[in-house]
């Protein structure tokens, strides 16, 4: 069984690969170190991860977990009808549940005209509960073309979603970039502003992940360009258009790695940040939701996330591989800092997270050989 989870997790609304953020299995120099000293951090400080770090390496000693992982991505990359509509009742019960722990799904009472953002619908699932318990709010909503390798939306249609089937790593105007390169290999796909300057939404869901499925050119293969596209774009265009005081639900994986660890430290300085994991759904894997509320977006913090995002954007997508490499690793950031800032609140947000992961782990059918 590998160390990072199967690439199943639909829990990202469109989420069928589970990379961490700006990496997958080909992390820099610099990123294993990273991640090597907040290892080793949690073993030290947290009994929770200590079991759970302990069950992982026993569970990559299986080989009945490595046939299910199989199996269930298999189902991911062709889900039949019935397949379909499990996901789509998952993500709604998985909204639910976030929705009962935190609140956080239903917008202020004082706003007449609430609205919703939802970057990779697919299959609309959270959407669905959001508008259930907003009756008066509208929504925007993104989503990867079937026709491209995404997903089905199942969300019946309505005057209330305004629905838009598009690639979102390709909206580079709203990601600041003013001119494409004329040799680009995708210079006649970049697509035109789908934001206006001052349009604000109150509830932002950022789920979206790379899909194997999905039709795209070859230089968008790389392993570690590709999702970090994704993410940055999410992350960025969130919160640029988060109303103050609204609300932002991201999906991450492992909350110790590097990659998660920045995103909760950087939202932690503009806004309060909880983490949820279902209890029901995918407790065995890695992923994880951020729940950022009361965010404050033109917080000095928050405008420099923007850009450093936006930066970070123009890098993996124009630059060289150098270039990128430079970008993705001087943000200005260093592990032990962080660490000795934001380890205690990352312990605290970590133990229920790695709770319910390694209870989970404990009692699957393909753990068996591994703890015998």
């Amino acid at each position: 069984m590998s160390d990072t989870d199967a690439p199943t997790d639909v829990a990202g609304s469109q989420g069928i690969e589970n990379q961490e953020s700006c990496s997958s299995g080909q992390r820099s120099q610099s990123e294993n170190r990273n991640r090597a000293i907040i290892v080793a951090y949690l073993v030290e400080n947290v009994a929770e991860f200590r079991k759970l770090n302990g069950l992982r390496k026993k569970g990559w000693n299986s080989k009945y977990g490595d046939r299910f992982f199989e199996r269930q991505r298999a189902i991911a990359d062709n889900p039949d009808t019935k397949a379909v509509k499990h996901f789509y009742y998952m993500m709604g019960k998985i909204g639910n549940e976030i929705h009962l722990s935190t609140g956080a799904f239903r917008v202020s009472r004082s706003r007449e005209d609430p609205m919703i953002l939802d970057m990779c619908m697919a299959p609309g699932g959270f959407v669905k509960k959001a508008l259930e318990l907003n009756p008066k709010s509208r929504a925007l909503a993104f989503s990867l073309p079937p026709s491209k390798g995404g997903h089905e939306v199942l969300l019946p249609e309505s005057p209330k979603v305004a629905l838009r089937f598009l690639d979102i790593t390709m909206l580079a105007a709203d990601m600041g970039v003013a001119e494409i390169p004329a040799d680009h290999p995708d210079a006649k796909n970049f697509l035109p502003q789908q934001f206006q300057s001052e349009q604000l939404f109150d509830l932002i869901f950022c789920d979206g992940q790379v899909l194997r499925t999905h039709e795209r050119a070859a230089y968008r293969n790389c392993l570690m360009r590709e999702p970090c596209r994704l993410t940055v774009t999410q992350l960025a265009l969130g919160l640029e258009h988060v109303r103050e005081n609204g609300t932002m639900i991201v999906l991450l994986h492992k909350l110790e790695s590097w990659e998660s660890v920045q995103v909760l430290y950087t939202f932690s300085k503009f806004c309060s940040v909880r983490v949820f994991k279902p209890g029901r759904f995918h407790a065995k894997r890695s992923s994880f939701y951020m729940v950022a509320t009361k965010i404050q977006n033109r917080h000095p913090e928050a405008v420099l996330a923007v850009s450093r995002w936006k930066q970070l954007y123009r890098a993996a997508t124009f630059g060289t591989d150098e270039e990128y490499k430079e970008e993705n690793e001087e943000n200005g950031l260093r592990v032990e800092t962080v660490l000795e800032e934001f380890g205690p609140e990352l312990v605290r947000l970590g133990r229920d997270i790695w709770n319910i992961q390694a209870a989970a782990l404990a009692k699957a059918p393909f753990m068996k050989d591994a703890l015998d």
